[in-house]
């Protein structure tokens, strides 16, 4: 079955998806990486059970609606356009299936509002990045200074003449392989005069102007109350080495580690391998 294009209504605009439609089915909502898009799952799709099944375009990224001029992207933006895909939905409970920030927005959700969640499937991320406190006043600044150094909009954007050019950029910046790279950039580029631009929102790569600290991570990770089955490639990602990886996951009451050998998109290179993980565990 291929997914279908979907729109559903959130708080500031528009979110879009790919949905699967398939009632009495359990009911899943896929989340992807920064800079990615819902496309992220499309190799997982044929090796997974029949679930009902949302894919879905956070905002600012692929197809869904960009925040409006002075808002700022965060966490919270994210975990309220979850909860209003499932509201459009009419779903009161669900999983959630998460990559990278897809999987720390999931987390998220699940400390915020754990009798809507069921089970946590994560990939490469389990809770959002974190700051030490005595960096808190630099990350504002910093932070500040990037918004409003100059405006981030279409006239800022890098034109690519074809989109061989935009799959090469993105196998570069990702080490994915060249037939998952090319999902991403169908979904996440449109056509302008001249070749094509991302549709992502450029405001999505200025700093945040705040983090929680690592114990404040951990505090709402032993929040999370449903089942959590965490995946993590090996080797770990520079930004969450593997003592913090472990710690987190140590702080979870109900969670279940597997580590594969693979880059960051193992869900799309390796989906075979990643779906056996997560089939019986999604299934319910």
């Amino acid at each position: 079955m291929t997914p279908r294009e979907v729109a559903l209504p959130a708080a500031w605009g528009e979110l879009a998806g790919l949905r699967l439609e398939r009632p009495g089915r359990p009911r899943v909502i896929a989340l992807h990486g920064w800079l990615d898009n819902a496309a992220s799952f499309l190799p997982l799709l044929p090796h997974l059970p029949e679930l009902d099944l949302l894919l879905l375009d956070l905002p600012g990224h692929g197809h869904s609606a960009h925040l409006p001029a002075g808002a700022e992207y965060g966490l919270t933006t994210h975990l309220h356009a979850v909860l209003d895909a499932a509201d459009a939905l009419g779903w009161e409970r669900f999983a959630l299936l998460g990559h990278s920030m897809g999987a720390a927005i999931a987390a998220l959700v699940a400390a915020a509002v754990p009798p809507r969640v069921e089970r946590l499937a994560l990939v490469e991320t389990l809770g959002p990045l974190a700051e030490a406190v005595e960096n808190t006043a630099s990350r504002l600044q910093q932070a500040v200074a990037a918004a409003r150094a100059r405006p981030t909009g279409a006239s800022s954007l890098r034109v690519f003449p074809d989109l061989a050019v935009a799959v090469r950029a993105r196998m570069q910046a990702s080490q994915i392989v060249e037939a998952n790279a090319r999902l991403l950039v169908e979904r996440g580029t449109r056509a302008v005069p001249g070749g094509h631009v991302w549709r992502s929102d450029p405001r999505l790569t200025r700093p945040a102007a705040t983090r929680l600290t690592e114990v404040q991570v951990e505090a709402l990770l032993a929040a999370v109350s449903c089942p959590v089955r965490l995946l993590y490639a090996d080797p770990a990602q520079p930004y969450f080495p593997d003592p913090v990886r472990r710690a987190r996951l140590a702080a979870v009451p109900q969670a279940g580690l597997t580590v594969m050998p693979g880059g960051h998109h193992l869900h799309m290179d390796k989906a075979d391998a990643v779906a056996d993980l997560f089939r019986d565990f999604l299934a319910g």
